[in-house]
């Protein structure tokens, strides 16, 4: 077995069944595990998921100030482009792109440092990276922690339920997860501290860093706009980072094969392009999943790739050093066959269309 089938914890009620069938939990197993998983009075090694949502608990009071204290149009306008254009953008650059799949490379650290701090922190490097490799290796299948087949809740609470990085790893084991963490900029525990926190990220270092993130971001929107700037832009981080958390179980089509022909060209597993998530995030989600490590992934004319700009910019400051783009394979290796298998279907329609005509000025004959 590799690192992907036991990298994650198993949540108490498993994976798959004896017969390898992906087992679908009630709603009430669901959120027993969820408040089991952040319970840091139970095990200190609950500690991630906890401050996971921690979070957004914290985001709250600015939430409701912002509703029901300082909601104007324009604010409203402002939260709304700050929640679903520059944060939903900066996790496809950082979560996604870059600590995920290392789809390009900085010049040096200090750009990884402004790129990874763009927007208000939200998730935890360590929960979003770790879980997406096993997502890609497993997607759709019994392990995938976010399987859409088991429903919304499934996904919902994945973070918590699923995504966090088992307790139990070997020496080797941990060492193979430093490996996929150590670009991220996320400076990990010693083997001996992971036995005792049960996560590669520090919680020193984790809160720490947390702390001044949104110490800088309070600082410059109350410096830009007063607290009623600050109670708008964080409640809309609270708001993005809550709905993000149903986007796998959309791109996955809630379960169901929703696929397109000519739009979603990977049929390995039941991802979809979606429009919205595209056009305001760059998450054109079955391109994706058939090039994983491209720094693009809208191919398409129009599929707006706001993530892929970013980066681009920052290739053209040489602030980033190398990068992937795999625009030229889609096209070669999926749109042009496809457009060629289109061209022959209409090709053999037209020729049955024509025997049929054929036949029947026959039939006609024949009957005169």
């Amino acid at each position: 077995m590799g690192l992907m089938d036991h990298v994650l914890q198993v949540p108490s009620y498993g994976w798959q069944d004896s017969s390898g069938q992906l087992i679908k939990p009630t709603a009430g197993q669901i959120i027993r595990e969820f408040f089991r998983r952040i319970n840091i009075f139970e095990s200190r090694k609950n500690w991630l998921p906890f401050f996971s949502w921690f979070r957004v608990i914290c985001i709250l009071p600015l939430f409701y100030l912002f509703l029901f204290k300082y909601m104007s149009v324009g604010l409203l306008v402002t939260a709304f482009l700050y929640s679903m254009i520059i944060m939903g953008t900066h996790g496809t650059i950082w979560h996604h792109r870059y600590c995920t799949h290392q789809a390009y490379k900085f010049s040096n650290r200090f750009w990884l440092i402004v790129t990874k701090n763009l927007t208000i922190s939200m998730v935890p490097e360590e929960i979003y990276t770790i879980s997406h490799h096993v997502h890609h290796a497993k997607s759709d299948k019994p392990g995938d922690p976010y399987n859409a087949e088991a429903g919304f809740l499934y996904c919902f609470l994945a973070d918590v339920n699923h995504q966090p990085i088992s307790t139990t790893l070997t020496e080797k084991q941990y060492h193979q997860v430093s490996q996929l963490m150590r670009h991220t900029g996320v400076k990990g525990n010693t083997y001996a501290q992971y036995l005792k926190w049960g996560s590669y990220s520090n919680p020193v270092r984790e809160v720490t860093g947390w702390l001044l993130n949104w110490a800088f971001w309070f600082c410059v929107f109350y410096a830009i706009g007063g607290f009623a700037l600050v109670c708008t832009l964080f409640g809309a981080a609270g708001f993005w980072a809550v709905g993000v958390r149903t986007f796998n179980y959309e791109g996955h089509g809630k379960g169901e094969n929703k696929q397109r022909d000519g739009i979603d060209l990977n049929n390995d597993d039941k991802s979809i392009n979606q429009l919205w998530p595209g056009l305001v995030a760059g998450e054109w989600h079955n391109n994706h999943h058939l090039y994983p490590s491209s720094a693009r992934s809208g191919f398409l004319p129009y599929q707006f790739d706001l993530a892929w700009y970013y980066i681009r910019f920052l290739s053209a400051i040489k602030a980033v050093s190398s990068f992937r783009d795999s625009k030229g394979q889609f096209y070669e290796e999926h749109y042009r066959p496809y457009l060629r298998r289109k061209e022959e279907g209409k090709k053999v329609e037209g020729r049955m269309e024509d025997g049929k005509m054929e036949e029947g000025r026959k039939v006609a004959k024949a009957g005169v």
